[in-house]
C-alpha cells in the first residue's frame, strides 16, 4: 500500500523557506533563551529546564512533519559566554522524495567563551528518491565545548522501502578558537550504500562527536566497550572524539549513541547524564 505522506509530499504546493534564529545568554546561575526569531515552519515553543537552571533545553519543531523537494531549513544558534544550551527534536525528521527539486538544511552553531552546546536531534529518515543537501558548521571559542549527534536512515526498513534512487550531500565542519578541527564531506547514493567501501549494504549510520578539552583514556576505553560490532568504533584526536555506528536498526543506533553520550557528557561538560524525554515519546 503506498505511503500517503509520500504521495502528499510528491504533489505538494510551493516549497517552504523556513528560518530559525536562537540565542542563549547566561544570567547568573541560569541560561536563558534570549533570542527566538523564526519565519516559515520552524519553531521553539519555550525554554525548558528539566535538569538544572544553568542548562536551557530547546525542542526545535518543524510543524509540517516532513520535508519535500525544494524546502529549505536554515537554523542558527548562538550560546553566549558561559551559557549551556541543549537542543533536540520531538521526533524523527522525514525527507520525502525529491519531486524534481533538492531539499536543503543548513545548521550553524556558535558558542562563546566557556559555553557548551549539545545538538541531539532524533534520527533523520530519507525516503527513496530524496535529494538532500545538508550542512552543519560549528564555531567554538577556545574553551567552549560541543556534543553533537546524527543518525541517518536511508529508506524505510520497517515499511519495506529501500533507498534505490536519490542523493544525500553532507558538509560538516568544527572550529575551535578559529582553528579547523573537523572537516567532513561526502555524498550518499544507492551505489555507495551497496559498496563494500561505503555502507556495505547497511541502511543506518550514526555519528556522535565530542569537541573540547582532551578526554581521559579511561573514557575512550569505556566508549569502545559499548558495542562489540564490526560497524562500531570510536576515534580520539587531540580535541575531538568521534563515535560511529553502522547497521540496519535505528533503535539500536539510538541506544548506542545515547550510551556514548552518557559517558562523554560528564567527562566533557561536567554534567550528569539523563534520559532526553523527547527521545522516549
Amino acid at each position: 500500500m503506498p505511503d500517503c505522506h509520500a504521495i502528499q509530499a510528491s504533489t505538494a504546493a510551493p516549497a517552504w523557506q523556513a528560518r530559525l534564529r536562537l540565542g542563549f545568554t547566561r544570567d547568573g546561575d541560569v541560561t536563558r533563551l534570549t533570542r527566538r526569531e523564526h519565519s516559515g515552519p520552524l519553531r521553539v515553543q519555550k525554554a525548558l529546564y528539566p535538569e538544572d537552571p544553568a542548562i536551557c533545553h530547546a525542542i526545535v519543531v518543524h510543524p509540517p512533519g516532513g520535508v519535500v523537494g525544494g524546502d529549505v531549513l536554515d537554523i542558527a544558534v548562538h550560546a553566549d559566554d558561559g551559557a549551556h544550551a541543549f537542543l533536540t527534536s520531538p521526533g524523527a525528521a522525514k525527507w520525502y522524495r525529491a519531486n524534481g527539486r533538492t531539499s536543503r538544511q543548513a545548521v550553524a552553531l556558535r558558542a562563546g567563551a566557556g559555553a557548551s552546546l549539545e545538538w541531539l536531534p532524533q534520527e533523520t529518515i530519507f525516503y527513496d528518491d530524496a535529494h538532500v543537501e545538508l550542512s552543519h558548521h560549528v564555531d567554538l571559542a577556545q574553551d567552549a565545548a560541543y556534543l553533537g549527534c546524527e543518525i541517518l536512515c536511508l529508506g524505510r526498513r520497517a515499511s519495506g522501502e529501500s533507498f534505490t534512487r536519490g542523493r544525500i550531500g553532507q558538509h560538516t565542519s568544527i572550529r575551535r578558537g578559529g582553528r579547523l578541527l573537523w572537516w567532513e564531506q561526502g555524498i550518499l547514493t544507492p551505489a555507495l550504500l551497496a559498496s563494500p567501501v561505503g555502507l556495505a549494504g547497511h541502511t543506518v549510520c550514526a555519528t556522535l562527536i565530542a569537541c573540547g578539552a582532551p578526554l581521559p583514556v579511561d573514557v575512550l576505553h569505556a566508549v569502545r566497550a559499548l558495542a562489540d560490532h564490526p560497524g562500531f568504533g570510536a576515534t580520539q584526536l587531540k580535541h575531538v572524539l568521534a563515535v560511529r555506528w553502522l547497521g540496519d536498526d535505528s533503535e539500536v543506533a539510538r541506544e548506542i549513541m545515547l550510551a556514548a553520550w552518557r559517558l562523554l557528557r560528564p567527562a566533557l561538560l561536567a554534567r550528569a547524564p539523563f534520559d532526553p524525554r523527547s527521545w522516549r515519546t
